[in-house]
This record gives structure tokens, C-alpha cells and sequence, in this order.
């Protein structure tokens, strides 16, 4: 396929062998949400049916981005230092764009099953776009509660890319996208709706008091419960969940998938080590007294930086589970944030010259976010083109649409 042997000459390979193995798809996932099987779904098929048949499930996924993009719009002009408070409908507007995403999310497939137009493809753009969601959505989540550019606040925008990164290593080993009782895209999304409802009536600074002026604390507790606020309670909270829930789940998947099919274990180890270092890096980069990210109200930019660069991690494997290739390790767009530690952390300590705060850090994240947008998109393009060219579909069209009943 002229697409495909044109893709070759690029930095990612996806051939015509590659892609003669998208015919061996077949979608599966697993929900056991109570209230997306017995609640939701009643209300996604009845906005799955208000689409018309004309319009491509690709569309509406990228519609529910532009929703949370538009959130991420009012942040930078009415909270850019991720404090505020802004006004309350604000703070609504982050809810009802938050769940505009969500119902998009969730009717995307069912628009696909409605014209017949289900392909690899949809799944790829589907969880690229979550994807790139993730750090956006804990960022509005951070401006929600009014943390800042703090390490809580820096770790609410950056854990849920720990936990699709996971998922999506899960789903490479699986063939299976699994979705718990409790999980983020259900009861997640629900959960920081309303918070984001609560920050609109009370105000995010609601989120700042000290348990003790929201309920009553039992006298037996220690003392010094009395004084957690609400929003380190709600970070201890969130990160339990990863560490203790998600995570495990997500290893012992994999181990039980490994096993079934009398594959060692732990090697595959070896692939989340990557993505662990690159975690790392941005606790060390961030951490650093010779940084100004946070201290300088950065975040806003680093998550649009990271959105790409993560957005372009996960969809590699994607593609690769897709194409039934060996796991990618490494995508160069990673490399920055490997670099940033030991500029702005190693470099100053070892030789005692502070050369890198202000300007050129700041040149540094900018010149990190155009490499990051420009790589991605035109990646995604390529790959785009190319699936579609080899299965004879389009990305954003349907190219013979279901008439209507």
C-alpha cells in the first residue's frame, strides 16, 4: 500500500505486514460497573440515538475533546494561577464539560455499531483521545479545588496518566480492557463532576478547610485528623486508589494473561520501566529547588506539553496491540523529560552554578511543547492516512452511510 511503504520512511513503522494483522481485531472489554451497565447505559443509547446516521463515530469522540479543551480555554483566562476562585458557573462549566467528554467517550461505539462502521481505527482515536485527556482532565480537576501549582496539585494533573498507562500495558497483555466495579471513566468522572458542582456553590476554597469545619470528628481520633484538610484528604485518597486498587489489579492481569499462556512474567516488567523513570524524572524536576514550574505557576503548560508526549506513549502501545507488534519501550518524546532532571536538578548540585532558572527553563518547557504538539499530530496523521488507506475507510466520514429508518 502506497500509504503504508511511504510511513516506512518515517521514524515509525507500521508496513503492510504490520497492518495486514488489523484484520485479526476484535474489540473486547470487560465493564463491571454497577451504574454503567444498569444506570448510564440507558442514557447513552438514548443520546446514541439523537446522532444522525451521517455522522462519523470518529467526530463525536473529537467532539468530547473539544469540550475539555474549551475547560482548559476558561482556566487560562479566568484561573491561570489554578487558585482563583473564578465565578461559580465556571466551575459548572468544568462539570458539564467534563461530562459532555464522557458521554461522547461512551457513544462513540455505540454510533459505531449503529452504521457499521466499527474498525481498529475507532478503538486507536478513541483511547488516543483519552489519552490526551488525561492530564488535561486532572488539571481542571486541580483548578476545581483551587490547589495550584503545588505538588498536590501537580500530582492530581499528572496520576491519571499513571493509571491509563497501566491500563493500557494491561490491555496490550490482555486483549481485554477491563473496567472494574469502581473505576475512573465511570465513577471517576462522576465523582470529580461533583466536585466540581460543589466548588461552584461553595467555591474551590471550600476544599482549603480543615476536616473539622465540615464534619464532625469522633473526639478518639488524633488530634491532628482534626486539622487535614479536605483536599490532602482527597489526595491521600486518590493516590490509595492507584497504588493499592488500580495498580496491583493491573500487574496481577497481566500475570494471570502470562500465565494462561505459559509466558514468563517478569520480563514484561521490563516494559513499565520506561514510563517509571519517566515518572521519576518529573518528581526530581519538579522537586528541584532550582526549578521554577510550580513556583512560577508552570503547570498549565506542562499539561499541555505532557498531554502530547503522554497521548504519544499510550497510543504506540495501542498500535502495537492493534498490529500485534512487540511492545515499543521508548518514543523520543519522552526524552526531555528524562533530560530535565539532570538540568535542573543533577547540573546545579554538581557544579554549584544555578544557570538554568527562569528563561531558559521557561524557553526549555515551550520549546518542549511545540516539539511535543508538532511530532504528535503529524504522527497521528501518518498512521491515520495509513489505516485508513489499507482497510478503505475514512477517519472522519462514513463511507456508506446507514439510511435512516
Amino acid at each position: 500500500m502506497p500509504i503504508g511503504m511511504k510511513l516506512t520512511k518515517k521514524a515509525e513503522l507500521i508496513d503492510n505486514d504490520s497492518l495486514s494483522n488489523l484484520r485479526f481485531y476484535k474489540y473486547s472489554s470487560i465493564d463491571k460497573s454497577f451504574i454503567s451497565n444498569h444506570i448510564l447505559r440507558y442514557y447513552w443509547n438514548a443520546v446514541a440515538e439523537l446522532m444522525p446516521l451521517w455522522l462519523a463515530p470518529n467526530v463525536i469522540t473529537l467532539i468530547g475533546l473539544i469540550f475539555i479543551y474549551a475547560n482548559v480555554l476558561c482556566i487560562l483566562i479566568f484561573v491561570p494561577d489554578l487558585v482563583g476562585p473564578g465565578p461559580s458557573w465556571l466551575y459548572y462549566s468544568f462539570a458539564a464539560g467534563l461530562w459532555m467528554y464522557s458521554t461522547m467517550d461512551n457513544v462513540d461505539g455505540k454510533q459505531a455499531r449503529r452504521t457499521s462502521s466499527s474498525s481498529p481505527l475507532g478503538e486507536l482515536f478513541d483511547h488516543g483521545i483519552d489519552s490526551l485527556n488525561c492530564t488535561l482532565g486532572g488539571l481542571i480537576e486541580t483548578a476545581c479545588m483551587g490547589l495550584g501549582s503545588t505538588p498536590s496539585g501537580a500530582f492530581i494533573t499528572m496520576v491519571s496518566c499513571l493509571a491509563m498507562f497501566f491500563s493500557t500495558w494491561e490491555t496490550y497483555h490482555t486483549h481485554t480492557l477491563y473496567l472494574g466495579y469502581i473505576n475512573g471513566p465511570t465513577e471517576g468522572i462522576i465523582i470529580a463532576c461533583l466536585l466540581m458542582i460543589v466548588s461552584g456553590v461553595f467555591g474551590p476554597q471550600i476544599w482549603q478547610l480543615n476536616l473539622n469545619e465540615i464534619i464532625y470528628v469522633p473526639s478518639f481520633l488524633p488530634e491532628s485528623v482534626q486539622y487535614f484538610r479536605v483536599s490532602d484528604i482527597f489526595v491521600f485518597v486518590v493516590a490509595c486508589a492507584f497504588f493499592f486498587v488500580h495498580l496491583p489489579f493491573c500487574i496481577y492481569n497481566v500475570y494471570q494473561a502470562r500465565m494462561r499462556r505459559n509466558q514468563p512474567f517478569y520480563p514484561v516488567l521490563l516494559e513499565i520501566f520506561p514510563f517509571v523513570w519517566a515518572s521519576i524524572s518529573v518528581v526530581f524536576w519538579f522537586g528541584s529547588e532550582y526549578s521554577d514550574i510550580l513556583y512560577r505557576n508552570h503547570l498549565v503548560l506542562f499539561a499541555l506539553t505532557t498531554s502530547f508526549a503522554f497521548g504519544r506513549v499510550t497510543t504506540k502501545i495501542i498500535l502495537a496491540h492493534l498490529t500485534l507488534q512487540p511492545f515499543p519501550y521508548w518514543t523520543i518524546m519522552m526524552v526531555p523529560i528524562y533530560v530535565a532532571p539532570f538540568l535542573f536538578y543533577v547540573f546545579p548540585r554538581v557544579f554549584g552554578i544555578n544557570l538554568f532558572l527562569g528563561k531558559f527553563e521557561v524557553a526549555y518547557l515551550w520549546g518542549y511543547f511545540f516539539f511535543a504538539s508538532a511530532y504528535f499530530l503529524s504522527w497521528a496523521r501518518i498512521v491515520i492516512d495509513a489505516i485508513c488507506d489499507y482497510l478503505g475507510i475514512n477517519c472522519f466520514t462514513i463511507k456508506n452511510p446507514v439510511k435512516s429508518k
